[in-house]
């Protein structure tokens, strides 16, 4: 019997490992936790000497490199992932990378270990910046030296924060692991400990896709985690050094644009203050650029300066990419031949600010108008450099743009509301002379939406709207559309004499009318003292720094009296 039992008892223990080697190892195998590690290389899809970029958790395309155990990203990468401001010129001292702040500009010598501050040397103690296949790349170290930017070096990634910001927060509740996929059998990123908090990305059924604190993104069972509410990153700490301590008036701006095509033509400046009721800056057209080195034309005048700022009045000279080559007919430079290449751009920056210091000038009003795309980064750095430059010599500066629009925006207002005292918006010309486009010059709407852009980028204490005394009487005939300026002085005689009828737009807040002479059709957007009242509540409303017009000659005593009340006003409307 004793036998028989045995023989029972081993053929059940043979059944059960029969089962469990046929059966039950399957069954475990499935089920089990699988141990095989990922291959981080693989996982960030970077080979040797490469690293992997994640920044606020996003793993993107671009790769750092590593050399001689620095770490380095893409100047392209930085800019337009981290944050812009640095400027590279590889003709400059044989490639400079430059970062201009307010204390002057940083620069910095391919391979070189030193940078300089507007000349004074400075050990790095590692190399700021390299190249490589034609890229220039910019090491960790030296973007923390001027961006609000942290990194933090792994062995196949830099984890990049900058903002800082809210997440929604997950705490792990017990050791386990964070995986390239949901499945149990998916490869290890790493190991996660009890505690740790991660980012929720994406909660499925059993799993949920997670960032961790290192930058690793991958899946982690959702029996493993608990809520932990909404959590914050912390931002970088690096001081921001890039934004100048603007020089501002105390009281509202009110300027004149005083248009000079000669030396001759500064006589004009006793007219001009006479005519300008409330004006507290008047702006010469003094300088215009004459060569891709940088050189001007200066029709300046010291007497001219005495004569306004004995009335109290300031002068900012306006300097100009267009008129000397308009008035001759040059076509042999353009502006990006002085703006890219670094000896030209300081140059002209030079030329501008010392002949404003010399003439006895209060400020420098920079007016340029022939940019294009290309330009764009170029003239950004001119703006800076330049915004050093009339800071040290206690000028003030002030930009003129167009109305701000996606096809207009390498203007870079972003970079004027920081280096500007000033961001003056000519809000004119939405319709404008020789387009054939029939039109208001400055509809209500139109002068709105340029100083609501500009607040995008520009405290409103340092813009200025510039609103036009001229308007445009257009003429169509059999389909052909011709112009002709007309100005608020010369606007009542013009009305008089034609007899002209018009009535109050709604739409564009200004006196409309439209004749017919033959078979020439008229129509008149006219700019008077309720068009240019509307204009200045709009602009009180806003509390912006000020109003410009141009141009000083085209005015009329009854817009000089509302806009001197503008003046100083703060809240109130100017009826």
């Amino acid at each position: 019997m004793k036998k028989k039992i045995i023989v029972i008892a081993v053929a059940i223990v043979a059944i059960l490992l029969i089962a469990y080697f046929g059966v039950g190892r399957s069954f475990f195998e499935k089920y089990s936790y699988g141990t095989e590690m990922a291959d981080l290389g693989e996982y960030f899809g970077v080979s040797e000497g490469e690293l992997a970029i994640v920044i606020e958790n996003e793993t993107i395309v671009p790769k750092a490199i590593t050399e001689g155990g620095e770490v380095f990203l893409k100047l392209e990468t930085v800019n337009d992932r981290i944050s812009e401001g640095f400027y590279y010129d590889g003709t400059y001292n044989g490639g400079t990378l430059m970062y201009t702040c307010a204390d002057g500009t940083y620069e910095t010598v391919l391979g070189s270990d030193a940078c300089t501050l507007d000349g004074a040397p400075e050990s790095l103690g590692y190399v700021g910046c390299i190249e490589k296949n034609g890229e220039v790349y910019i090491s960790t170290n030296y973007i923390s030296k001027f961006l609000q930017a942290s990194f933090e070096i792994y062995e196949k990634h830099v984890r990049v924060s900058t903002d800082g910001g809210d997440f929604d927060a997950k705490k792990v509740t017990s050791d386990t692991q964070i995986r390239t996929l949901g499945g149990v059998k998916s490869p290890i990123l790493r190991e996660v400990a009890e505690g740790e908090i991660v980012e929720l990305i994406e909660a499925m059924e059993e799993w949920s896709k997670v960032v961790t604190a290192d930058g690793f993104t991958g899946y982690i069972e959702n029996k493993r985690l608990d809520d932990a509410g909404i959590m914050s990153y912390s931002a970088a700490t690096a001081p921001d050094i890039s934004t100048v301590t603007p020089n501002l008036l105390s009281e509202r701006v009110v300027l004149g644009f005083n248009s000079i095509a000669g030396v001759g033509g500064n006589d004009t400046v006793y007219g001009a203050l006479d005519e300008g009721n409330g004006m507290n800056v008047i702006a010469p057209t003094w300088f215009s650029v004459t060569g891709s080195d940088g050189s001007i034309r200066n029709f300046g005048s010291s007497a001219y300066i005495e004569a306004a700022h004995n009335r109290g009045v300031k002068v900012w000279a306006v300097a100009d990419d267009f008129n000397y080559r308009n008035d001759n007919g040059d076509t042999s430079f353009s502006d990006i031949d002085f703006l890219s290449n670094t000896v030209s751009r300081r140059a002209l920056e030079n030329n501008l600010v010392n002949a404003c210091v010399s003439l006895g000038a209060d400020g420098l009003n920079l007016d340029f108008e022939k940019l294009n795309s290309e330009c764009g980064p170029h003239y950004a750095q001119f703006i800076k450099e330049l915004s050093v430059l009339t800071h040290k010599s206690g000028l003030v500066l002030s930009v003129d743009n167009y109305v701000p629009f996606s096809y207009n925006e390498f203007y870079r207002l972003d970079v004027q509301g920081k280096f500007a005292d000033y961001v003056l918006i000519m809000g004119y010309d939405e319709h404008y002379h020789g387009s054939g486009n029939i039109g208001s010059v400055a509809s209500f709407d139109y002068v709105c939406f340029g100083m609501d852009k500009t607040l995008e980028n520009v405290p409103a204490n340092r813009i200025i709207n510039a609103i036009p005394f001229y308007t445009i009487v257009w003429k169509e005939e059999n389909g052909k559309v011709s112009d002709s300026y007309l100005t608020l002085a010369n606007q009542a005689e013009y009305i008089s004499k034609y007899n002209i009828g018009y009535d109050w737009d709604e739409e564009t807040c200004q006196n409309y009318a439209q004749w017919q002479s033959g078979s020439t059709t008229y129509q008149v957007w006219f700019e008077d003292s309720e068009s240019i009242r509307a204009k200045l509540n709009a602009m009180n409303s806003r509390n912006i720094g000020g109003v410009g017009v141009w141009r000083l000659g085209y005015g009329t005593s009854d817009v000089w009296n509302l806009i001197g009340l503008y003046k100083t006003m703060t809240t109130e409307s100017t009826n």
